[in-house]
């Protein structure tokens, strides 16, 4: 069936592809400027001549930080960080969100539970407390001390708690009625249906273990255990040339701060850049469609 558009509803869809055009150019305009400064030479980049595309093309920045093994070793971390938070954090995310999206006559006292999840929310202990908690705990300058402090995301688990109140009950009924267990039920009919809302709080995840840095200046106590946004970060705010020799005095003549920090805020942002798209895609999903049948 041709479903035919009144000239009112052809200029509304007009507008709204050229407006979401204009929308996506901004956002893509600046990544492209990050980049053409990183490609772009010390001297063109700090008198502001490079705009969109490089100016006296160099590859100085991307050998430099290229160059250096702490910034493999820094980007080995992350992977770590990134596999091992993720895993924890989408576990217990499902393991929190799926008793917490039923009724209270299902579950009582869930209201209280979820409260207390959401106080955590707005209230926190502070700094001290939390590196003294990660100290005597015994995983300081360890992995676990990036991933444990935020083991459970409580703003994903409350998006995956909502997204699963929404699924039908019968689907949950029929599990019931079949033999299954709550914990069939779960990563048998939940799980599955849910790929819309877990490939979200998956790129939320992996984007906020990639990006953190704080934290790894705070728990990691030799430089060799620094993820990479913490690495970079020591590198671009915290220089100290009392220490640097000749060689790299010399190297670092050639590049400005600003074609150095662009080179390496495209690096830290390309794998997530990459990600992405494999993700976005269940974005688009129905989240139950034709599960439930009349």
């Amino acid at each position: 069936m041709v479903e035919h558009f009144t000239l009112s509803r052809k200029i509304f869809i007009g507008f709204n592809y050229i407006f979401l055009a204009l929308l996506s150019v901004l956002c893509i305009l600046p990544l492209v400027h990050v980049l053409a400064v990183s490609f772009s030479s010390s001297s063109a980049a700090a008198a502001g001549y490079v705009k969109l595309w490089p100016v006296e093309f160099t590859l100085e920045s991307y050998k430099y930080v290229l160059g250096k093994e702490e910034f493999f070793e820094s980007i080995l971390m992350t992977i770590k960080r990134v596999a091992v938070g993720l895993t924890v954090n989408m576990v217990l995310t499902i393991l929190v969100a799926y008793p917490l999206s039923k009724e209270v006559n299902k579950f009582r006292g869930r209201t209280i539970y979820a409260w207390v999840f959401v106080f955590t929310m707005l209230f926190n202990g502070g700094l001290i407390p939390l590196y003294m908690m990660v100290k005597y705990t015994g995983i300081l300058d360890s992995v676990w001390a990036l991933v444990l402090p935020s083991a459970v995301p409580i703003f994903n688990m409350i998006l995956l708690l909502n997204f699963f109140r929404g699924l039908p009950k019968e689907l949950e009924e029929a599990a019931f009625m079949d033999g299954a267990g709550h914990w069939t039920t779960l990563w048998k009919v939940y799980v599955p249906l849910s790929a819309p809302a877990l490939a979200t709080i998956t790129l939320f995840t992996m984007v906020f273990h990639w990006n953190s840095w704080f934290d790894g200046l705070i728990f990691m106590n030799t430089p060799e255990n620094y993820p990479l946004q913490s690495y970079l970060q020591t590198v671009v705010i915290q220089q100290n040339f009392n220490n640097a020799s000749l060689e790299t005095i010399a190297e670092l003549s050639k590049i400005s701060d600003r074609t150095f920090k662009s080179a390496q805020i495209f690096l830290g942002s390309l794998p997530i850049l990459l990600v992405y798209p494999f993700l976005q895609r269940f974005f688009m999903k129905g989240i139950v469609l034709g599960s439930v049948k009349e």
